[in-house]
C-alpha cells in the first residue's frame, strides 16, 4: 500500500500512512499562470494499491479538481487498486433537484469519482441517501465514537451529549456511549414564518457539561442558537463538537461569544480546532 497526499489532507494522510505502516508520497503540484493544474506522482505505482487522501472543503473546485486529477494520474500509473479517501465531501448538500434544470451537485461528482477509484470511503456523510450515486463501493464510516473517546479524557462533570436537532441524535447517541453518558436532542419551534428558536425540552442540565455534537458546523448558528438556550438552564460548561469544522468567516469568534467553552473537531478538514484525527477510523476500514 502506498498513501498519497492530496494537499487539503496532508497532516490526515501522514497520520493514515503511519497507521498502516506504509509509505508517504507528496505529489507535486503547480498551478500554471493562465490558472491550470499541474499535478505529477513521482512513485511507482505499478501494482500497488494506491489510497489518496484528498478532503474537499473551501476552495472546492480546486480540491475536487486535485482529487479527479490524483485518482486519474494513480490509475494510469499503473495502480491495482486505487482507493478514494474523501473525509468531507463537498456539493453534498446538493443531492436534490427542486427546480427543473438544476444540476444534482452530489450525482455528478459520485459518478466521477466512481470513474476512478475502486473504492471510495467518506466520513460522516450529510445526506447518507448520496452514497446509493457511487459507481463503486463506498463507505461513510462515522466519527462519533471518536469525538466521544476524546470528551472521556477531559473530566466532563455529569456529562449530556446533545444532537442540536433529532437528525443529530444518531451522532450523539454513538459519541455517549465512549463517555457512558446519557445522550438526547434539542427540538426547533418556528415562532414566525422567518424565526426559529431552539427548545430544550424538559432536560436536566443544570450544572451540567453539555456537548452538543453535529456533523458540520458552518456558519454556528445552529449551535450558537443552542447555547443560548441551554445557558438559560443554567448549564455548567458548553461544548461544541463536529466532524467536519467548515467555519465560515468569523463562525469560531462567534461561537466563543456566545459562550462554547471549547470547539472540538476532527482532522477531515484541517483547521485549528482539529483535534481528534479520524486516521484509526479510515486506516482500519481500510484493512478490513
Amino acid at each position: 500500500m502506498i498513501v498519497i497526499a492530496g494537499s487539503a489532507s496532508s497532516k490526515l494522510a501522514a497520520r493514515v500512512a503511519k497507521q498502516l505502516k506504509c509509505p508517504l508520497v507528496k505529489p507535486e503540484l503547480k498551478h500554471s499562470p493562465h490558472g491550470e493544474t499541474y499535478l505529477r506522482i513521482g512513485t511507482k505505482l505499478k501494482g500497488a494499491h494506491a489510497i489518496v487522501v484528498q478532503s474537499t472543503p473551501y476552495p472546492q473546485n480546486d480540491n475536487l479538481m486535485e482529487l479527479f486529477f490524483l485518482l486519474g494520474a494513480a490509475k494510469d500509473s499503473g495502480a491495482i487498486h486505487v482507493t478514494a479517501v474523501v473525509p468531507y465531501l463537498a456539493y453534498a448538500r446538493q443531492s436534490k433537484r427542486y427546480k427543473p434544470g438544476e444540476a444534482i451537485s452530489a450525482q455528478t461528482i459520485c459518478k466521477l469519482i466512481g470513474h476512478e477509484a475502486d473504492e471510495l470511503f467518506v466520513v460522516d456523510i450529510h445526506d447518507v441517501k448520496i452514497m446509493k450515486n457511487f459507481l463503486t463501493p463506498a463507505r461513510d464510516l462515522s466519527a462519533a465514537p471518536l469525538l466521544g473517546q476524546y470528551f472521556s479524557s477531559l473530566n466532563l462533570k455529569r456529562p449530556l451529549i446533545l444532537g442540536p436537532d433529532q437528525k443529530a441524535f444518531e451522532c450523539a447517541s454513538r459519541a455517549a456511549v465512549e463517555l457512558g453518558a446519557e445522550s438526547d436532542y434539542l427540538t426547533k419551534k418556528r415562532v414566525t414564518p422567518t424565526k426559529v428558536i431552539t427548545q430544550t425540552k424538559s432536560l436536566d442540565v443544570a450544572g451540567r457539561d453539555v456537548v452538543i455534537i453535529d456533523d458540520i458546523i458552518s456558519t454556528g448558528g445552529t449551535i450558537i442558537e443552542a447555547t443560548k438556550s441551554l445557558k438559560q438552564c443554567r448549564t455548567r460548561r458548553i461544548y461544541a463538537a463536529c466532524t467536519h469544522a467548515v467555519l465560515v468567516g468569523n463562525a469560531l469568534k462567534k461561537l466563543t461569544a456566545a459562550g462554547v467553552t471549547k470547539v472540538i473537531a476532527t482532522d477531515t478538514i484541517e483547521t485549528q480546532v482539529s483535534v481528534a484525527s479520524v486516521a484509526p477510523v479510515i486506516a482500519e476500514a481500510i484493512r478490513k
